[in-house]
Order: C-alpha cells, then sequence, then structure tokens
C-alpha cells in the first residue's frame, strides 16, 4: 500500500514532530553533560579516578531529570481537557496533539527505564573504581573508606547507594506491572504498583543528598594535574615544572548541591495541585438513578450530579469505596446532560474483578440470564464518586464536515454519546454526515443500543434527513446466520451484515463521495482493526481526500 506523503503529515507529522524535538533535546542534554564531565577542569581528578563511568553515570542522570519532569505533564488530565476546551486552542492540529498525551507519557516512561539501565551500569563500574583506584593523596575525593573496600558495602551504607537500590525496585514494578497483558487480566496490579511513583519522587529527591561524586572548588588556586600541595614529601624545587611552580594550594573537594529538585518539583507541584482539585470536584458522591442490566454482560449506569456539564466523546472515573477506596476505572460517557434532561450515563462490560464486584454491589443476587430485552433495577445502590469529565479524541468527531466512526464491540461506548446529541438536538456543531460501523461477535450485542439507533433513524427520516448518518453492523463470527426479527428493529435488519468489513471498498466510496474533504476517522476497538484503519489513511488511494486518524485512549 503505497503512503501518501499528504495524508501521512496529517496523521503523523505533528506526532513525529514532537517525538523529533524530544529525543533532540534529549541527545543534546546526554552530549552537553557527558563532555562537561569529560572535559570540565573540576572534574580532573574524578574523571582520573573512574573515567567513562562517571561521564555516562552524570549524562543519563541528566536525561533522567527531564524525563522524570516531563512524565508528569501529560498525566494532569484536567489540564489537558481545560486547554482542549478553550477558545485559546482553535487548531485541530493541537487538539490532535493533545490526544496523544498518553503516548508521550510512556515515551518518556520509557527512556526513563532505559536511561536508568545506563546509570545504574554505570555508577556500579564506579563503586568498582572508588574501591579500585582509592585515593591517598585527595581523600576527600574518595567515596570508598579504604582501598580494596567491597562494593556491594559501599552500595548499602551511603544514602545514594540504598536510594538507588529503591528506586530500581520501584521502577522495576512499575515498569513489569505496565505491559498490556497485566492490565488487561488484573489491573488492581497495575492500578497500586503505579501509584508507587509519589514514593518514587520523594526517594529521587534524596538520592543525590549523599553527595557521591564531587567537583574541585579551587581550580584557579590549584590547577588541574598540580599536585605537590598534596604531597607529603616534596620533590627537590629544581624538578618542578611551570604547573607545579603555580600550584598555591592543596586541592579541595566539594559536594554538588542535589539539583533533581529544580527539575521535578515544578511538574509534581503541578500534579498534586490538580489531584486536590480533582479530589475536591469528586468528594460529592453522584445519584444512581438506575440501573439497567443488558445482554452480553454488560451494565448501564445512569446516575445525576449536580452542576456536571460534558461534552459528547468525553470519560469520567468512576470510584466505588464499597469495592476499592484506592481505585478509579475509566469509562466513556454514553449519555450526555442537556438542557433537558440532567442525568449521564456509561455502559461497562463485565470484565475482570473490579467490574465483577461492582455489578454485585449494583444487583440483586437473583440474576438472570438476559436474551435480548434489557431489565431496569430500583434499589438502594453503593456509594459512587465520579471524577471528571476529561477529554478524548471523540469530541473531534463533530468538528469535521464528514465523519466516520468505527466501534468494535464495547467500544461503541464514545460513540453512543454522540448518536445521543445528535437525537436530543445538540446545536453548534458543522457535522454534515456520519459514517458509523459497528462490528460485534454476537448478535445479542446490538441491543445495548439498539433503541438509539432506531430512534436516531426515525428522526433523521422525518426531518427528510436519511442520507445524514450512514450505519452499518457487522457480526463478525461468519457462523452467526441470526437477524434482527424485531418488527421496531425494522430499519437495523436491512444494515445488518455476517462477516468482516472490507474496509478498502468502505474508504473508496467515502473517497469518491467526499472528494476534496477532510474525513476524520475515530475508531475504538480492537488493535487489528486500528491497525488497518490507519494503514488505509495514510494511503495514497483518494486523491483529493484526507483522511485523518483518530484512535480513542485513555489517559
Amino acid at each position: 500500500m503505497v503512503v501518501s506523503a499528504r495524508s501521512w503529515l496529517a496523521n503523523e507529522g505533528g506526532k513525529h514532530l514532537v517525538l523529533m524535538l524530544w529525543l533532540g533535546t534529549n541527545s543534546w542534554l546526554f552530549v552537553k553533560t557527558f563532555l562537561m564531565y569529560s572535559g570540565g577542569l573540576q572534574y580532573h581528578y574524578l574523571y582520573k579516578m573512574l573515567g567513562l563511568g562517571l561521564c555516562i553515570s552524570r549524562a543519563s542522570a541528566s536525561v533522567l531529570n527531564l524525563n522524570c519532569s516531563l512524565v508528569l505533564l501529560p498525566m494532569c488530565r484536567s489540564l489537558l481537557t481545560f486547554v482542549r476546551g478553550t477558545h485559546a486552542v482553535s487548531s485541530r492540529k493541537t487538539r490532535r496533539l493533545l490526544d496523544k498525551s498518553k503516548t508521550f507519557h510512556v515515551a518518556c516512561g520509557v527512556a526513563i527505564c532505559i536511561f536508568s539501565v545506563v546509570h545504574v551500569s554505570a555508577h556500579l563500574v564506579n563503586v568498582v573504581n572508588f574501591s579500585r583506584g582509592y585515593s591517598e593523596d585527595f581523600p576527600a575525593l574518595n567515596l570508598a573508606r579504604y582501598k580494596g573496600e567491597d562494593p556491594e558495602v559501599i552500595i548499602l551504607t551511603t544514602v545514594p547507594g540504598v536510594t538507588g537500590v529503591l528506586l530500581v525496585l520501584i521502577l522495576f514494578l512499575m515498569f513489569t506491572s505496565s505491559s498490556h497483558c497485566v492490565r488487561i487480566h488484573n489491573y488492581e496490579i497495575f492500578w497500586y504498583t503505579h501509584n508507587l511513583f509519589i514514593i518514587f519522587y520523594v526517594i529521587l529527591m534524596v538520592h543525590m543528598v549523599g553527595g557521591a561524586l564531587k567537583y574541585q572548588s579551587n581550580v584557579e588556586a590549584h590547577p588541574p594535574g598540580c599536585s605537590r600541595a598534596n604531597r607529603s614529601v616534596p620533590e627537590e624545587p629544581e624538578r618542578r615544572d611551570d604547573a607545579e611552580m603555580r600550584c598555591g594550594e592543596e586541592a579541595r573537594f566539594q559536594a554538588h548541591c542535589p539539583q533533581t529538585w529544580l527539575w521535578v518539583s515544578g511538574p509534581l507541584c503541578l500534579y498534586c495541585a490538580e489531584r486536590l482539585y480533582r479530589y475536591i470536584r469528586s468528594s460529592e458522591p453522584v445519584t444512581v438513578v438506575a440501573v439497567i442490566e443488558h445482554p452480553c454482560d454488560v451494565i448501564e449506569l445512569r446516575m445525576l450530579k449536580k452542576n456536571f456539564k460534558a461534552r459528547p466523546g468525553q470519560y469520567i472515573v468512576l470510584n466505588c469505596p464499597n469495592v476499592s477506596s484506592f481505585e478509579n476505572h475509566p469509562f466513556t460517557l454514553t449519555a450526555c446532560p442537556t438542557e433537558n434532561k440532567e442525568t449521564f450515563g456509561v455502559h461497562l462490560r463485565v470484565v475482570g474483578d473490579w467490574t465483577e464486584r461492582f455489578t454485585q454491589l449494583l444487583l440483586p443476587d437473583t440474576r438472570r440470564d438476559l436474551d435480548i430485552l434489557p431489565v431496569v433495577h430500583q434499589r438502594r445502590y453503593p456509594k459512587l464518586y465520579v471524577d471528571g469529565p476529561f477529554g478524548s479524541p471523540s469530541e473531534e468527531v463533530f468538528n469535521y464536515d464528514v465523519s466516520l466512526c468505527v466501534a468494535g464491540g464495547i467500544g461503541v461506548t464514545p460513540f453512543a454519546c454522540v448518536l445521543h446529541a445528535l437525537l436530543d438536538g445538540w446545536k453548534g456543531f458543522r457535522l454534515k454526515r456520519l459514517y458509523f460501523v459497528w462490528v460485534c461477535r454476537e448478535l445479542q450485542s446490538f441491543y445495548w443500543f439498539t433503541e438509539l439507533l432506531c430512534a436516531l433513524h426515525h428522526k433523521l427520516w422525518h426531518e427528510n434527513r436519511p442520507d445524514y448518518l450512514n450505519l452499518k453492523l457487522y457480526i463478525s463470527q461468519a457462523d452467526n446466520r441470526q437477524c434482527i426479527s424485531e418488527e421496531r428493529y425494522r430499519p437495523l435488519a436491512s444494515r445488518l451484515l455476517v462477516g468482516r468489513p472490507r474496509w478498502k471498498l468502505l474508504f473508496d466510496d467515502i473517497g469518491r463521495t467526499n472528494k476534496h474533504k477532510r474525513v476524520g476517522v475515530f475508531c475504538c476497538g480492537p488493535k487489528g482493526i486500528s491497525r488497518t484503519l490507519r494503514r488505509l489513511c495514510n494511503s495514497a488511494r483518494f486523491p483529493g481526500t484526507t483522511f485523518e486518524f483518530n484512535k480513542e485512549s485513555f489517559s
């Protein structure tokens, strides 16, 4: 598939520009610090003792300081939501870059892990060199207490050594628990270990207090290489060279003032301020109006909260103290408050320990298997807190003339809110046509939103706009020959297809129908679908039509 330069720049250009700037800054900082420690006069004696291990350890530390400060910024969800919602950010490209915040967070996290390995490896070499190269001439420069001291003893009896071991342990736990496999099958482990970042930053700011590496503070009075003043038995005056004659005093050494806090204190304070704001905002519990039980283990919550406002495509974070006081889980809004309706809702699929325990609290013990029709439950519900709403790529659906929304299974939730907005007569957007493709394994999954789809279909027909919504429903299992037989759902039966979508033909049709336009492509579903859509959006198959790819991703 041929890649179009125009399409590639529209979809990948901004992201790669930021990536190149980030890589350039990291590289510049690494090289600058490396050269300073390898050629700086104040580090002459230390470099002579430790060699390249000194330069590599300090250069990697500079990169770590940068990324430990940057990694927090993409997690300021409320701040990013506020920025993308202000009139100051009028560019769609800028808003789409903000949607890549999670990717940038992951990139910074990977950089922290890689350079931590480099930093630790270099310092292990330094500890060995401290032990072997113990200097009798400059006792203050030594980290070892005597020549040949066991490196393990040096590590475990110094502040940098002990804090370094703790930092490596915490980082290892955070990195391993961040894998896709752990997050999917045991989100609780990911949640708890990731919150160790608080302890990580506290230890990080203490890490440099020990002053393991020292620089010469009197370079002018004692030029590097002049060692006469430090020797107990001076040689004959006639053997001294010019450099040694300029030696006026013994070399003096002192540790650097810790600088890590200068890097991380700003972002850390900003993040803490945002978390405090979010805590205050979410401190009032919401009222659960109803719980609706849908087929295929899907639960719908309808809630009410005072002064809660949200835009279609945004998501919230739920916390149920009866399940876990500390765990918070994101869910896309499937219904937003409007002028005529104050309630809002989410759909959640019962997958994993948290959702299972949460569902047991919401529903009666006598649950029955559902076939098609949803069941509404009214009872006393547990206390529930809502944090948000937060911005997401799906907010941009209304900012294109033409949009294509592709959902896989429960990934339909962000687009359900868009459909609700169209049904409720939401105004002030530029969207002229919406293509909606929903792929599910089972027929019963479509009944989550059959009422909504049919109501919107009838509304558009009554308004004489039948072509506004182009709807296609796919059952991906080829052996599933079921059909929607209910009379009231007849508009959906003609749009139900068996098999997988033929994406190329779909894009060709959209490209021919919407020449010289920018089409927003929005995806929330399996990685296989998103990879296919991304390739098609970057291809050169559609001259005159630009497809801009947007992938739903919670940050």
